[in-house]
């Protein structure tokens, strides 16, 4: 665990079940929560504020982002404004563009300039980040969401656009870069080696945390012993 106490990049849970997201809450190395509706269609959530608002409730003290899901840029603001009223822990996730490839800046810059904790999510390149940070408005916080995992599966690497994404928001006190969408737990130290301020990390990824540290001699025979475990269990025969 030493490892991830030298850490310096904020751990965020991202999920939309009720149950695991307040089990992580217990978790002292979690420092906030991020969801969206796909997450949240797979856990089956049926009224999106009913649900936000209890997530609210169980989670009062660390920061968390719900998503506006309307396409349209107009209704975008007013949702947003709306989820806004959720808590004072509640950002706004507003998505890049719509799915006309429409650029959200209009709704980054209301938001914004109205005070509202923003979530600007979904973002891929370093043009994409140029842009949003020149949309955003007065003082309050904002987080700046480039799903480095996703770029990972494109076949590049996604550490040298993070790093110039960093210097980008170096430019606005109070903005902070996710880095979003990891595939596996060293994410979380190449997060922390490029500086990013935050990384979202889904429970399956979090269930590993105790792995970190671990002798790897003693994991080569655990696994062993697995393969043998199971083989035996399965009644495998080569005679």
């Amino acid at each position: 665990m030493s490892l991830l106490d030298d850490l310096n990049v904020q751990i965020f849970a991202d999920g939309a079940d009720l149950a695991g997201m307040t089990a992580m809450a217990r978790d002292p190395r979690i420092s906030g929560f991020t969801t969206n509706p796909t997450l949240m269609r797979k856990a089956g959530v049926q009224d999106y504020r009913s649900f936000a608002r209890e997530v609210v409730a169980a989670i009062p003290d660390r920061p968390i982002s719900f998503e506006v899901f309307s396409d349209d840029l107009g209704e975008m603001i007013d949702q947003g404004r709306e989820i806004a009223t959720w808590g004072e822990n509640v950002n706004v996730k507003i998505p890049v563009t719509n799915t006309a490839g429409e650029f959200t800046g209009r709704v980054v810059s209301d938001l914004s300039g109205a005070g509202v904790k923003v979530n600007v999510t979904a973002l891929f390149t370093v043009a994409q980040v140029e842009r949003v940070m020149a949309s955003l408005r007065g003082e309050s916080e904002a987080f700046i969401s480039v799903f480095a995992g996703r770029i990972a599966d494109t076949g590049r690497d996604p550490s040298p656009i993070m790093a110039e994404a960093m210097t980008c928001l170096s430019s606005r006190p109070g903005t902070r870069l996710i880095w979003a969408s990891p595939r596996e737990l060293y994410n979380i130290f190449q997060a922390d080696q490029v500086g990013c301020d935050i990384i979202t990390v889904a429970n399956n990824l979090l269930e590993k945390l105790p792995l970190v540290g671990k002798d790897l001699d003693q994991f080569s025979l655990e696994t062993v012993e697995m393969f043998r475990k199971d083989a035996v269990a399965a009644g495998f025969s080569i005679n």
